[in-house]
């Protein structure tokens, strides 16, 4: 890559948002990381960020932002991330704190300074929404949003995924802006399994933060294992968002019109795709990714995690 794209990530670590970190620091270039509650409350979001730059020996700044959803209740994801957010290894305390607290300007000032950067959102869409809110000309400003999130199924309900369920009136706004969108769903990131082999190729790969990390996958893949009939591991949702924008080749897409049900009794938080042949169906917003290289993928991953420093 002569051009590395940059990015600024919005996540809320977790497990695989760890692996996107990871990942973004070695194949983009990262011009900040904010957080938002999600997998976990916000200070421990936070805190795990910090973590993963440590890791990667990486200096971005760090914001934290939104710690509840602009309408519904918080609701975070121990069932499946633990009650750290980042269950499975035991790391160092994080060697500095956040650089700031609003994570909403952080955004837009990052965003005015660096046109063209995209927004990769890997949880909740708050601070996203809330920063398109504040300043709508960042439509206008970023080459668009590639964010984890939706699909043609759900996982929290028959229809909705997590991270959209969590703040729906926050995704529809982010659909609904204009905005061009990357959308990595369920359908596309249950291709890209954390599965015992290639725990094990992440372990080999570090001789530190290989057995780390490979243990946070242990963990993710024994709770993703304990509540799935039949997955063979647990999948690494969030590293498809950044694998989106520095290694296209490697997915299949669809171009979709997307929106976001926020009354539905049954069907709040779904992310209904326009797959309709007719003539008349609205216009097509986002991108929808459909397949991935998952081996392919995975090898970077690994690559990721080998460039991280030695400590």
């Amino acid at each position: 890559m002569a051009t590395r794209v940059k990015v600024l990530l919005d996540c809320d670590p977790g497990h695989d948002d760890a692996f996107a970190i990871i990942v973004a620091s070695k194949f983009a270039e990262v011009l900040g990381v904010t957080t938002v509650a999600g997998n976990a409350p916000l200070d421990l979001t936070t805190k795990n960020a910090r973590i993963v730059l440590d890791l990667c020996g990486s200096i971005t700044p760090l914001h934290s932002g939104a710690g509840r959803p602009l309408v519904a209740e918080p609701i975070h994801a121990a069932y499946i991330h633990g009650e750290s957010g980042m269950d499975g290894a035991n790391f160092s305390a994080p060697s500095r704190p956040a650089d700031g607290t609003d994570a909403v300007h952080f955004i837009i000032d990052t965003v005015r300074a660096n046109p063209g950067v995209w927004l990769v959102p890997t949880g909740p869409l708050t601070n996203i929404a809330l920063a398109l809110r504040v300043a709508p000309d960042l439509v206008e400003k970023i080459s668009g949003i590639s964010l984890m999130g939706g699909g043609r199924f759900g996982n929290r309900t028959a229809t909705a995924e997590f991270n959209i369920w969590c703040d729906p009136e926050a995704a529809s706004a982010v659909f609904d802006s204009g905005a061009k969108i990357v959308m990595s769903g369920l359908h596309l990131t249950h291709q890209i399994m954390a599965t015992p082999a290639r725990i094990e190729m992440v372990r080999s790969a570090h001789a530190v933060v290989g057995p780390q990390l490979a243990g946070l996958l242990e963990f993710f893949s024994k709770m993703y294992k304990s509540l799935h009939d039949d997955f063979e591991g647990a999948p690494l949702h969030d590293v498809c968002a950044v694998l989106a924008l520095t290694h296209p080749q490697f997915f299949g897409s669809s171009e979709r019109h997307v929106a976001v049900e926020i009354d539905g009794a049954i069907t709040r938080g779904m992310t209904v795709i326009d797959d309709r042949h007719v003539v008349s169906r609205a216009k097509a917003n986002t991108k929808v990714l459909e397949t991935i290289d998952s081996d392919a993928a995975f090898s970077l991953i690994v690559e990721a995690i080998r460039a991280c420093p030695e400590r």
